[in-house]
């Protein structure tokens, strides 16, 4: 396919994400089975335009004039991917396949030096306007760039397992796509996102991940495994342990010595831990499926507790950008009551002298450090463990948010998904 064939597939694609409300992903897939002629390239090339639409929706739509599909694709094509309207239009001009040639408008428009001079502050941070004051409060200064950031493209980020590999046996394994080591998280190797129509490398193909020398895991979710703190021996619960990213991680951390408890209320959200613990050759983790009493044995007796919270997932905008559009404060609201009633339920297996430790991958003040403050308030026997002497990579203190209840990593700062980690440690 050419150009206009994949704009116009695009626009196709995000009118029926709007009409049928229903995700980008699903509405991505059904257009691949119903145009089986479109190869790899063109279903990339396509994703990319739908995705990097909805990141920069709120800016593309002020500089339009409309938030259609069809003002968001071709606001993409010029401001993103770098064509011009002209060109647009010489290759529009005769083409079956392509969007209606530009109106005058929309050439106007597509000129512009700055579309966005007059536009607000959160039209050209690309954030919803009702979210921004809880942004302040989370990021400071800082976030009108992150927000730009959370509009980007996210890196592919790679954890080596180092119960079976290192990191420089992945890195030579994976040289074709150009992966080199992450900044911040010592076992972390990173491979660059591309621009216009470039394709993600299928590295779970690959015979490294197929061996289970590496994981698929952002660099964010890596540093905030390792900052949890797991050490070799402890008995460690993994109260929403979800698919099992950070109990891998957590287990290699501990050098598989110890027991790890992994549970999630959700027995389907659980189902995919026991294929990767085979294969990244895990043999200290105990999966305890939901159910009465499936954690009644350990009250009290956890060295360390983790709560992998669930939340509204603002820190992975960038990855989902139409739940940046969807989110409401009500729905923050309704995730923070779940939050701190996991907080309760966790600090029940916490034993005296242990440690909590509290996750989302969310930006939000009410998800991360208010919750913390309320969380304290409530239960003065919980202490904040001083986590910057863990940030020892070059620089690495300097570029997350450290404040008093914990560490926050952002893309702007950190280059990394939105995470928030707090360590609470129980008095003796």
């Amino acid at each position: 396919m050419r150009l206009p064939g994949r704009l116009s597939a695009a626009i196709e694609v995000l009118a029926d994400v709007e009409t049928r409300h229903r995700p980008v992903a699903e509405a991505l897939k059904a257009w691949g089975l119903n145009n089986r002629f479109a190869g790899a390239g063109d279903r990339a090339a396509i994703g990319n335009l739908v995705y990097d639409a909805l990141r920069k929706r709120a800016s593309h739509a002020y500089a339009m004039g409309s938030d259609s599909p069809r003002a968001l694709v071709l606001a993409v094509a010029v401001f993103d991917w770098g064509t011009t309207p002209e060109e647009l239009n010489d290759l529009f001009a005769g083409d079956t396949h392509a969007p209606e040639v530009l109106s005058a408008d929309e050439v106007r428009r597509l000129s512009a030096s700055d579309p966005l001079a007059d536009a607000p502050e959160h039209v050209r941070a690309d954030l919803p306007e009702w979210a921004v004051p809880s942004l302040r409060q989370s990021l400071g200064a800082f976030w009108r760039e992150e927000g730009r950031a959370m509009a980007g493209r996210p890196a592919l980020d790679l954890r080596v397992n180092t119960l079976k590999s290192d990191r420089e046996r992945v890195l030579r394994t994976l040289e074709r796509v150009q992966a080199v080591a992450a900044d911040i998280s010592p076992v972390g190797v990173r491979i660059a996102s591309g621009d216009r129509d470039s394709r993600t490398p299928n590295v779970q193909a690959d015979e490294g991940y197929l061996k289970g020398w590496f994981e698929v895991q952002d660099q964010g979710s890596q540093i905030v495994a390792l900052l949890a703190g797991a050490q070799p021996g402890e008995q460690v619960l993994d109260l929403c342990a979800g698919a099992g990213g950070k109990t891998l991680a957590m287990a290699a951390a501990m050098r598989n010595k110890g027991q790890i408890f992994a549970y999630d209320s959700d027995r389907h959200r659980l189902a995919p831990i026991y294929d990767r613990l085979k294969r990244n050759g895990v043999r200290n983790v105990q999966v305890r499926a939901p159910g009465s009493g499936a954690l009644d044995d350990l009250t009290g007796k956890m060295d360390r507790v983790v709560i992998d919270a669930p939340c509204t997932g603002a820190g992975t905008w960038r990855r989902r950008p139409d739940a940046k559009w969807k989110l409401t404060a009500e729905q923050v609201a309704q995730r923070v009551g779940e939050q701190a009633a996991i907080l309760e339920e966790g600090m029940r297996y916490v034993k005296p002298g242990g440690t909590l430790v509290y996750i989302t991958c969310s930006v939000l003040h009410e998800e991360n450090a208010a919750q913390v403050e309320a969380f304290r308030a409530a239960h003065p026997a919980f202490a904040p463990v001083d986590l910057a002497p863990a940030l020892d990579a070059p620089g690495a203190r300097e570029r997350v948010h450290l404040g008093r209840q914990g560490v926050l990593l952002t893309p702007h700062k950190t280059g990394t998904d939105g995470f928030f980690v707090s360590v609470l440690r129980k008095a003796p």
